[in-house]
């Protein structure tokens, strides 16, 4: 059997998963994904005929790890749930954010996710418009939370914490005239740092608890 027949779609998307993971969706390409199968530049090419095709297949596998909203839970707890899945599914991915929801086509996980969302809010009692509502905020939020941790340096509290310190000494002769970023960053920031996770939920859960009075 030669190399071509031992591939496999799950095979080739999986493999270019993890080469997005370690070198960015930009670096991708579908010779650079031949080289790490070991096969020739064009086999990659039966499975999936063009990178868009590549990236549609990829956005798929990361819709599947995302845990989707059971109706076993309170509607709310079935919801933050399935943020912090998404989250934390977008965190081993970066390369996906900004990638999810734009794409015109949509695999079975994706599919399974957003009718299992959309279902949850249903069955909580919203009406359609407002099931639209729910979905909207809750997905701007989440997105825009990850598109904000691939922005910034700093990966936990002791990080912020120091970068704040480094920034009130660096900018020290200009914050005279910013009292009000002294006063937070300086005295908050720079002491306690600034956590992902405690700020992900608190703003999860004012978005959640709004829309429990909204059903």
């Amino acid at each position: 059997m030669g190399l071509t027949e031992q591939l496999s779609e799950e095979r080739v998307l999986r493999t270019a998963v993890v080469l997005a993971d370690q070198h960015g969706l930009e670096w991708l390409s579908m010779r650079k994904l031949a080289d790490e199968l070991g096969v020739s530049p064009m086999s990659p090419y039966y499975y999936v005929p063009n990178k868009d095709r590549l990236i549609d297949g990829m956005i798929d596998i990361v819709f599947g790890e995302i845990a989707p909203p059971s109706l076993e839970l309170d509607w709310k707890e079935a919801m933050r749930r399935r943020a912090v899945s998404t989250r934390a599914a977008l965190s081993r991915h970066r390369w996906a954010v900004g990638q999810m929801e734009g794409r015109t086509t949509h695999g079975p996980a994706n599919l399974r996710l957003h009718d299992a969302c959309l279902g949850c809010l249903r069955a909580a009692g919203f009406s359609l418009e407002m099931t639209v509502h729910a979905y909207s905020v809750q997905d701007s939020y989440i997105y825009g939370f990850a598109l904000q941790e691939t922005d910034m340096a700093s990966e936990t509290a002791e990080d912020f914490a120091a970068e704040a310190q480094r920034q009130m000494t660096a900018y020290a002769e200009v914050l005279a005239d910013y009292p009000n970023l002294v006063e937070v960053v300086g005295g908050h920031v720079a002491q306690t740092g600034y956590d992902y996770d405690t700020e992900f939920l608190f703003g999860l859960d004012l978005i959640l608890d709004g829309l429990d009075q909204l059903r």
